[in-house]
């Protein structure tokens, strides 16, 4: 369970986890007979960085072809964006305008969106935190001018935020898969398939509907 993402996962009044991805993981665990076991990490990079231990079998991270070196991922199932929340001071009017005036953006080192953005033109003016709460202090001391993140979490840290905002357009789609580490053929090809059967059927879904996710967010194969 990777707790950097508190849309598909977070935790209940007891601590024990819950969301999306809990209940796609007891879905799956049900589907073949197997025993379920939470392993918890705070960070994508901390499940990703795992990967060769053997500390777990399935994880739920964002596509992205740098960790599918080592971790065979199913077709994703939900869609999610990537945003800027940019500071009251910020003078950007869009997404487009803060990476053209090369202001310093904040974003969570080793996720998706950081992945994704070192590829992107205004890599150069990133600024790498080792959580998204560090960056966020950064921002509220004025270091940088925007941070990169979640929409909902953006909007989310947003209201607490007198004058912030998040930028328009999303800076990325975030693709969200199940995985397991590569060289498991036939263990991938099952996780694919129970994958392709619960999006058709309408499990993901009600899942997502579940947790204030739109089923629309699902992405259904061909």
């Amino acid at each position: 369970m990777n707790h950097g993402n508190f849309v598909l996962v977070g935790r209940d009044d007891a601590g024990r986890p819950m969301g999306i991805s809990v209940d796609l993981a007891r879905a799956y665990a049900a589907s073949c007979g197997c025993d379920l076991e939470f392993v918890e990490y705070d960070r994508a990079v901390d499940v990703s960085s795992s990967v060769g231990k053997d500390e777990w079998d399935v994880c739920f991270l964002a596509v992205d072809p740098e960790r599918a070196k080592t971790i065979a991922f199913t077709e994703p199932y939900v869609r999610i964006e990537g945003c800027y929340l940019a500071s009251a001071d910020c003078e950007a009017a869009d997404a487009r305008a803060l990476v053209a005036s090369g202001a310093l953006v904040g974003s969570v080192r080793g996720s998706a969106y950081t992945l994704t953005l070192q590829r992107k033109p205004g890599a150069e003016a990133l600024t790498l935190y080792e959580s998204l709460q560090v960056a966020l202090e950064a921002l509220d001391r004025g270091e940088v001018s925007a941070v990169a993140g979640i929409r909902e979490a953006m909007a989310h840290e947003s209201s607490h935020r007198p004058g912030s905002r998040v930028l328009s357009p999303p800076f990325m789609e975030i693709r969200q898969a199940m995985a397991m580490p590569q060289g498991r053929p036939e263990a991938s090809a099952d996780l694919q398939a129970f994958l392709r059967t619960a999006l058709r059927d309408g499990t993901v879904g009600d899942i997502l509907e579940r947790h204030g996710v739109s089923r629309d967010c699902a992405i259904i194969p061909d």
